[in-house]
């Protein structure tokens, strides 16, 4: 294989970035909201302190003590975002992509069992993180990525303890299936292509299993007041897929490729506190460690040349803050939410697989009770990011801009049925 060749396929590895959505929350890909009141109607602001529904199985275990009896709860949520890229600068030609957001549909199951009187047992199945963009073929910063999709399935068996009348604990430990894929133009100046026109290279079926453990504690410190606390440990991410070429016979051999990151640790506490019969106060703040996330490793196989890039996207860990109030009265309540994410990445690394950015989410909720066994609920979170400016420079090609449109939105409903 010649020079210019092996230089090809350096550029390649090199723009070979794993990707995950920018429709993700906590500043990367773990979602707060689980198509739940408490998730979906406060802007998971109440989900440390959640003592009440069985989605407590995964936002705070230790929550399943408050639960009187079995129950089980079934949400769904379709997830519809707004990603419009403005250009300034284009030095390999294209267009601005239009809306790279991609909708997704996102189930989940929660079940909680009162063992006895201070055991629960609780499983859920649910999708704590995912989304993608997908740019276009000829999109500006198409040799640095065009599409990118990442989905992760959790199934969590959890358990719980009342240790006294103020203090319970809780673990569980999330078994999750991850698919990652992402397409990514080929510079014909640096890999020789068919007829001089750009190549592809995908990246498919990238898949791995992995583990997840998390423990919680709630605290009840007054008659109003409850402190909960959520940790959730880092998980090896070790995905192995295909790489598939177009426009490039002959020339890249590598069929194969692993990705490796970290998924973050992650820290919550939440105080829930009740002012009145029929209102009820809650406040969060938590940490994510996406420093940790920062290093990804792309090692190809199957080729002549089968390169390992270690990439430094140059992250920051995070931290989220939100305030969320509840009103109910006899047979139907609402709420609503606001919370703040920080931006993991600085302007001058931001790239276009992951455009993160701070933002700021809004959220409201509707419930009510139907029969004596079962209650319903509808709501939205919006989640509004920043510009999120990008200059990137990749194969050779330098494309900068910020995102004039940049937005989502969470709308979901669940039901209720209380053994």
């Amino acid at each position: 294989m010649n020079k210019k060749i092996k230089t090809g396929l350096a550029f390649l590895a090199a723009a070979s970035v794993l990707a995950a959505p920018q429709t993700a929350s906590a500043a990367g890909f773990y979602f707060s909201e689980v198509g739940t009141p408490h998730s979906l109607g406060t802007a998971g602001v109440a989900n440390p302190t959640n003592v009440l529904g069985a989605d407590s199985s995964w936002t705070n275990p230790a929550g399943m003590t408050g639960l009187d009896s079995t129950q089980m709860l079934a949400g769904g949520q379709v997830v519809l975002p707004e990603m419009k890229f403005d250009s300034k600068i284009a030095t390999g030609g294209g267009g601005d992509g239009g809306n790279a957001g991609q909708v997704a549909v996102i189930p989940s199951i929660f079940y909680v069992n009162k063992f006895s009187d201070d055991l629960r047992l609780g499983f859920s199945v649910t999708a704590p993180s995912g989304g993608g963009v997908d740019y276009g073929d000829n999109f500006v910063g198409r040799y640095a990525t065009q599409k990118a999709t990442l989905a992760g399935v959790s199934i969590s068996p959890s358990i719980a303890y009342q240790l006294n009348d103020k203090f319970s604990i809780g673990a569980g430990v999330s078994i999750v299936y991850t698919i990652f894929e992402q397409d990514i133009a080929i510079n014909p100046a640096a890999v020789p292509t068919l007829n001089g026109a750009d190549g592809k290279l995908k990246i498919e079926d990238a898949t791995d299993w992995g583990y997840q453990p998390f423990v919680g504690l709630t605290w009840q410190m007054t008659d109003r007041a409850l402190l909960g606390v959520v940790y959730r440990a880092e998980m090896d991410v070790e995905l192995e897929g295909d790489v598939k070429t177009r426009n490039l016979p002959g020339i890249i051999t590598t069929d194969s490729i692993n990705v490796d990151w970290d998924n973050p640790q992650w820290l919550e506490a939440g105080l829930k506190y009740q002012l009145d019969d029929s209102n009820v106060l809650f406040l969060n703040a938590g940490w994510q460690e996406w420093s940790q996330f920062s290093n990804n490793k792309l090692a190809f196989s199957g080729g002549a040349v089968n390169p390992t890039v270690v990439l430094d996207r140059k992250w920051d860990d995070t931290w989220h803050a939100g305030v969320a109030l509840a009103h109910h009265e006899n047979n139907w309540g609402t709420s609503i939410g606001f919370s703040y994410d920080s931006s993991p990445v600085e302007d001058k690394h931001r790239t276009y697989d992951l455009p993160m950015d701070e933002y700021y989410k809004a959220s409201f909720s509707y419930f009510w009770k139907g029969d004596k066994h079962l209650d319903y609920s509808i709501g939205g979170t919006a989640y509004l990011f920043g510009d999120a400016k990008i200059d990137q420079t990749a194969q050779g090609v330098r494309a900068a801009g910020e995102f004039d449109t940049n937005y989502l939105l969470f709308l979901g409903g669940s039901a209720r049925y209380v053994f």
